[in-house]
């Protein structure tokens, strides 16, 4: 049977599954069916290829009753190797990405069924300032007085700057800056700026990040690091995924040992309104690998972040 007649045989599904996305630019956004779609941004480590994909169940298949069953790989896992080296610590995401949680179905990413392009984020914005308009109007102002005439374009470019980090990948900040290098010590980073907006109430939250990883003999370029931050906090956010999310990414990027994360955040949804407790702080952290179970190296790191 030739190529093209088993191509025309196929279901939609089935054509999905056979699609070997790992050639493009940005491989790591996975479209699986109009009705069960995976959008994310994140690093190409959660891709599989087709050999990898999980295969449709068939009668050989099914499992003799009495069988075992093979275990679930977990999340993550800790990967030996030779020497007296520290284990990697390796992500399994099972074909999707970890960060996908809050964004299978934006709009605006990319999908194979659309040429796999995404409209450019300057064609977002007629529909965006239009709502804008509506939404001053529902205020009770008046869109057409001179103050305000231009503020629906000028909201709408505001919300795309700060959200830009829906269209930036982890290859794409990384751009080659991994290194080999013989350096199995604590790397920290602290205090990294960060500014975000709150998905429940579409207001700012903002404050500082410190990152943590323990090389596997690859290092990454310090000012990465601070990019890594931004790919995640340019979205509309909760600050708990935007721990863990960073803490993912650095592991996708290097493999270490392991990383830990903290972010400590003001949220102006709890100053501006509800509560309105102006000093309040929200610290959360992620621990992966080593820092999650060694006490001394998670002492070690915090005690390298809370110092002057």
């Amino acid at each position: 049977m030739s190529f093209t007649r088993q191509l025309s045989e196929m279901s939609a599904s089935e054509l999905n599954d056979a699609i070997d996305d790992t050639n493009f630019p940005q491989a790591h956004i996975l479209s699986r069916g109009r009705n069960n779609s995976v959008c994310s941004t994140s690093s190409t480590s959660g891709t599989s290829s087709l050999a990898d994909r999980p295969q449709p169940q068939t009668e050989q298949s099914t499992a003799i009753a009495g069988t075992p069953v093979e275990e679930e790989a977990p999340a993550s896992a800790l990967v030996p190797v030779a020497g007296n080296q520290r284990p990697r610590l390796i992500l399994k995401t099972n074909g999707s990405s970890p960060d996908s949680d809050g964004h299978e179905k934006c709009t605006f990413h990319h999908d194979l069924e659309l040429d796999h392009k995404p409209p450019t984020r300057e064609a977002l914005l007629p529909d965006m300032a239009r709502s804008y308009r509506l939404l001053l109007g529902g205020l009770g102002e008046n869109p057409d007085r001179q103050g305000l005439i231009k503020t629906p374009e000028r909201a709408a470019k505001a919300m795309l700057y700060f959200t830009k980090g829906y269209d930036q990948s982890l290859e794409d900040v990384l751009n080659g800056a991994v290194f080999d290098e013989d350096h199995d010590e604590m790397v920290v980073v602290k205090d990294i700026e960060m500014f975000s907006m709150c998905e429940h109430h579409l207001v700012p939250f903002y404050g500082k990040v410190s990152i943590g990883y323990l090389p596997c003999n690859k290092i990454l370029g310090l000012s990465k690091l601070a990019r890594i931050v931004e790919i995640f906090a340019r979205r509309l956010q909760v600050q708990e995924r935007l721990t863990k999310q960073i803490a993912v990414a650095v592991t996708q990027a290097v493999q270490p040992a392991g990383v830990a994360v903290v972010v400590e955040g003001v949220h102006m949804c709890m100053v501006m309104r509800g509560v309105q407790k102006i000093n309040s702080k929200t610290v959360t952290s992620t621990m992966l690998g080593v820092f999650r179970d060694d006490p001394k190296t998670r002492e070690e790191f915090l005690n390298l972040v809370n110092s002057k």
